[in-house]
């Protein structure tokens, strides 16, 4: 515990200012992806996801962006899971970027809806077979008792597609789009004097953009 309590890295990478930015902070999102691509970030595209169960007690993951559209940003799970009722029971959700090796992060909160079958079924379909085969096999986020007992899952699941060219799509697998209507760019500084930069969704449609105090 005590290294954890002495742990210190002061941040000099760089600065961030309104006039560095995009306008539409989800441009800005794009370079930043891309810049954590550059500099080969593992997993640049992924993302904590949060959201809440039927008590309001938070909950949170890491998922993986898969698309970020001119006003959303795309993911895509087992709608049954655990993070798929709480998104059918409270369609609001909160994204975490970090990218530590950068010094920068992303938060992002917005309403979420459900992808259409055929925007699900397009991003199924450029899916690894094993993974498109996974999706089949898992009751994600339901107990299981071994490990042995979900591979015979996946070998039965393996068994099943023998022979299939073209995996479909489990009904209950699908995409989710979260639409910001607040998103904040934070960029380290030393000594913890950070820049954060708060955009928010203004009633023309448009956003507004003011500092925050780190």
């Amino acid at each position: 515990m005590d290294a954890v309590e002495r742990a210190r890295q002061d941040y000099a990478r760089g600065s961030l200012d309104v006039d560095d930015v995009a306008a539409d902070p989800l441009r800005q999102l794009e370079r930043w992806i891309a810049d954590a691509v550059a500099e080969d970030v593992g997993e640049p595209n992924a993302m904590t996801l949060a959201t809440v169960d039927a008590d309001g007690r938070p909950d949170a993951r890491v998922v993986l962006l898969r698309r970020v559209t001119d006003t959303s940003l795309v993911w895509f799970t087992d709608r049954r899971s655990t993070k798929g009722a709480q998104l059918a029971a409270t369609p609001h959700a909160a994204l975490v970027f970090h990218w530590q090796p950068l010094e920068r992060q992303v938060r992002l909160r917005g309403p979420v809806v459900a992808l259409d079958d055929a925007a699900s079924d397009a991003y199924f379909a450029s899916r690894p077979r094993g993974s498109q085969l996974s999706a089949w096999a898992s009751h994600q986020s339901q107990p299981v008792a071994s490990r042995e007992a979900y591979e015979r899952q996946v070998e039965a699941i393996e068994a099943r597609f023998d022979g299939v060219e073209d995996v479909p799509r489990p009904p209950d697998w699908g995409g989710y789009a979260l639409t910001p209507v607040e998103v904040e760019l934070w960029q380290g500084r030393r000594s913890r004097r950070h820049d954060r930069l708060r955009f928010r969704v203004d009633g023309a449609g448009g956003w507004t953009v003011e500092r925050l105090q780190p």
